[in-house]
């Protein structure tokens, strides 16, 4: 049977909770089944929300809707980077318990790809 610490098992109840060790260990397949779980309840907030929002913008790391974008180059010491200033956004993370944001500031130095999302269902009648 594995050793869990000095002279441990994983049926040893473990102090703080009293539950054997064998009950908070996790599988990397469980890890697996609930990054999809999240990452699929995600998109669904995404399909949801993305009325509510003029632009995706994209970066190497995130993925974020916004109602303001404002993308600046800068140079630094002969280094070309990105300043995006975003307002009233949401953005793509699973680790992150709120999503909704009121301002973020975010500089690269990789690719930015910023579009404005058209809402056909949200244009006003031709007179």
């Amino acid at each position: 049977m594995p050793q869990i610490g000095a002279g441990a098992n994983i049926n040893t109840p473990l102090p703080c909770t009293g539950r054997p060790v064998r009950e908070i260990l996790v599988s990397e397949e469980d890890l697996e089944r609930y990054e999809t779980d999240v990452e699929l309840q995600i998109y669904r907030e995404y399909h949801d929300v993305l009325p509510m929002f003029r632009f995706v913008i994209e970066t190497e790391r995130r993925f974020y809707l916004a109602n303001r974008v404002d993308l600046k180059t800068r140079e630094a010491g002969g280094s070309v980077f990105f300043e995006i200033e975003l307002e009233d956004a949401w953005v793509w993370d699973m680790y992150r318990p709120a999503r909704f944001l009121k301002s973020v500031r975010v500089l690269t130095f990789r690719d930015v790809n910023v579009e404005e999302v058209e809402h056909p269902e949200f244009k006003p009648p031709e007179p």
